[in-house]
């Protein structure tokens, strides 16, 4: 699943999971399902997050003799 999510898709669902759980109409079981996605969600913004930040990092050059 996580691998074929975007950043931008994977957090609006993570989003989605929070209102809902900030929400507080769920029941106990729901709730639980819905903190199991989110955390699923978050994972893969973390994920993503990461492979750009490595992409992007600027990196010393060798110093030229």
């Amino acid at each position: 699943m996580s691998e074929e999510l975007t950043y931008e898709k994977a957090l609006e669902k993570l989003d989605e999971k929070l209102k809902l759980l900030e929400d507080g109409d769920l029941s106990l079981e729901d709730a639980l399902k819905a903190v199991d996605e989110a955390r699923v969600y978050l994972k893969v913004c973390t994920e993503r997050l990461e492979a750009a930040r490595h992409k992007i990092e600027i990196r010393p050059e060798a110093s030229e003799e």
